[in-house]
């Protein structure tokens, strides 16, 4: 099969996220399956693999991903600055050029340069004193890319999507609506066959408030809002269940008799998630029409330069790229003239 063409954001230059980007590529494995496309600068790479200790890590410098080596380690040059590299802080240069390489990216998505992208962590401060105005990556490529996305946390042990991602607790209930709900359930179910091959999934809903509302006596939205959603998808043909307790779902252990579960906020969903699966998790943005992932870590600013970072989860977010977009290609070949696919048999 032909090798999938990766981008890779170069994330906070003040960060683990070019260190695990060296590390992970320093697998001559993985590199087996894509031609990798950093978007950052040359300088920085340099400056890092000095840093893990890789000074034979070496690449090819390129100004766009046509012109692209498949058989090398491309470094798109995003900027051509002088950068002063502050490890372990967050600071507007950290992140101007975070952002610089997250937008040189994305377009490329946009415009099919580039087969899947994988995100290298960002620091939500350095990004707002730049001027970034959204809450992270997700918002971001969402909007560039256009749709409706769904935050997902994958990993072996579990898939976590979310209703509301980076959203102030406070805000998380009148964010709650049927129609988001339904959305976010469809899109849910859509990537589980399509992204993962699960023919019929089987989806848990978590209720928003504690006990699942127990009745209405601890909130409404259960029985107005979560509930009815839950019976319409049901009627639908989908295979739904819930609102679950969300205390006790994931301490029974019913996680895992589930192909996937459907969490009302950020937390609700991530807890547990990292709990059971840190380090070697990955964040996927479903519902978009091209694949991003990222790792499950932030850029772990105290262990920044000094050769501690673990790349396992990026290499997760590599691999998961890779089989989300062949997963696809399976998936859309599958449907492709089924009439002549039936006469051919």
């Amino acid at each position: 099969m032909d090798k999938i063409k990766l981008g890779i954001t170069i994330g906070d230059i003040n960060g683990v996220g070019p260190e695990v980007i060296i590390k992970a590529l320093a697998h001559e494995n993985v590199r087996k399956h894509i031609v990798p496309i950093i978007y950052g600068s040359s300088k920085v790479i340099s400056y890092y693999k000095n840093v893990a200790n890789l000074r034979d890590f070496s690449f090819s410098t390129i100004s766009e991903a046509s012109k692209s080596q498949y058989n090398k380690i491309n470094v798109l040059n995003c900027w051509n600055d002088e950068v002063n590299i502050t490890v372990g802080k967050a600071t507007e240069e950290g992140g101007k050029y975070a952002y610089l390489a997250l937008k040189r990216a994305t377009d490329d998505l946009k415009t099919e340069q580039i087969d899947a992208l994988v995100t290298a962590p960002i620091n939500k401060e350095a990004m707002k004193m730049h001027g970034y105005e959204h809450s992270g990556h997700t918002e971001y490529i969402t909007k560039e890319i256009g749709g409706t996305s769904l935050m997902m946390m994958v990993s072996d042990v579990m898939r976590v999507a979310l209703v509301s991602n980076h959203l102030p607790v406070k805000d998380v209930a009148s964010a709650l609506t049927k129609e988001t709900l339904k959305n976010k359930i469809k899109i849910f179910n859509k990537s589980l066959v399509r992204d993962f091959g699960i023919e019929k999934p089987i989806i848990a809903v978590l209720g928003l408030n504690p006990h699942a509302g127990d009745e209405g006596t601890i909130g409404i939205e259960e029985q107005e809002i979560i509930r009815p959603v839950i019976i319409e998808a049901k009627k639908a043909g989908l295979m739904v269940s819930g609102p679950y307790s969300a205390d006790g779902f994931f301490g029974s252990s019913q996680f895992t008799k589930v192909d996937g579960i459907l969490a009302m906020y950020h937390d609700q969903g991530l807890i547990p998630f990292k709990a059971l699966s840190f380090g070697s998790g990955v964040n996927f943005t479903a519902g978009l029409s091209a694949v991003r992932t990222s790792p499950d870590h932030g850029t772990a600013y105290d262990i920044a330069g000094s050769d501690k970072a673990s790349p396992n989860s990026f290499l997760q977010a590599i691999y998961s790229a890779i089989d989300i977009t062949r997963s696809r290609k399976e998936y859309q070949e599958s449907r492709a003239n089924p009439l002549k696919k039936a006469e051919a048999q």
